[in-house]
């Protein structure tokens, strides 16, 4: 029998671990998934009017762009678990550090990436006036249906696929941990479908990438997403700031100093997570029959 993980949900992906190819087919069901929200918000639109479609387009596409790639990843899974050893979505690796120093370490390590990645965004010319707006109001407007949107179905969804299915998969198929981590990266990167977010996704998804390998634990990788979305989300409604978009219009003249700091608070928590023991961190698991 399968071990039941911390979110009984993530045994039903044990046994598909995959491989480079199977990247592309979870993209392209995501693509789908994708299409079948927008359709579903053009129903509800017809049913409940724009306005009512507006506020709560995100909340109903958003996690249906999912089912797709969850629906093959599971499928997949539950093929292979008959005769094949699969690798756990999350496992607590957390020796010697211990789980509250490893959470306090993480939340840390986010806040302080999320700094730098916007010091790289800074290169990108100004973002295009629909692009803010369509960000704009995944922080502004209804709170309730902003969080669970933010804070809630995006930490737990990507995590899923971009940490739990392709980084977990590259590493299961013995690839060298720094380009299985670099290349997951790139799949956060490019799931967000705009270099403004998609260079901050990166090198966000590097760090969350190297405390999965170290550490094995989707729960981790959620709580830095949640800590990164949440951050953006609390910010945006603080009335004097709503009208900074980065963490540079916040600090000013003072950010590259903040900055300095930050890059220092990285290599701290990257040294951190080298003292936990990556061999153990991918807990295998037998399959159903066969062993």
């Amino acid at each position: 029998m399968a071990r039941k993980g911390n979110f009984d949900i993530l045994g039903h992906y044990t046994w598909c671990i995959p491989s480079v190819g199977d990247m592309f087919i979870l993209l392209i069901f995501l693509l789908l998934g994708a299409l079948l929200g927008n359709g579903v918000v053009m129903l509800f639109s017809l049913a409940v009017g724009p306005q009512a479609a507006l506020e709560y387009s995100t909340l109903l596409s958003y996690p249906i762009m999912f089912i797709p790639p969850m629906i093959w990843a599971s499928s997949v899974s539950r093929r292979n678990s008959l005769n094949c050893r699969g690798i756990a979505l999350d496992n607590g690796n957390f020796a010697p550090l211990g789980g509250w120093r490893c959470v306090l370490l993480v939340i840390v390590g986010t806040i302080a990436c999320g700094v730098v990645g916007d010091a790289a965004g800074s290169v990108l010319p100004p973002m295009p006036e629909w692009l803010e707006s369509a960000l704009n109001n995944m922080t502004n407007g209804n709170l309730l249906v902003n969080f669970l949107c933010v804070s809630i179905f995006a930490p737990f969804f990507e995590e899923w696929l971009c940490r739990g299915m392709v980084l977990r998969g590259l590493l299961g198929r013995k690839m060298k941990p720094v380009w299985a981590i670099i290349i997951s990266a790139l799949f956060f990167a490019v799931i967000h479908m705009n270099p403004w977010q998609a260079i901050p996704a990166f090198i966000l998804g590097c760090l969350f990438g190297y405390v999965y390998y170290h550490t094995g634990s989707l729960k981790l990788t959620m709580l830095m997403h949640f800590t990164n979305n949440t951050a953006a989300l609390m910010l945006a409604q603080i009335d004097s700031l709503k009208d900074k978009d980065t963490w540079m219009d916040v600090f000013g003249q003072s950010f590259w100093f903040v900055f300095a700091g930050c890059v220092l608070l990285l290599a701290l928590v990257v040294l951190a997570f080298r003292r936990t023991d990556a061999s153990k961190s991918l807990g295998t698991v037998p399959p159903l029959f066969g062993e």
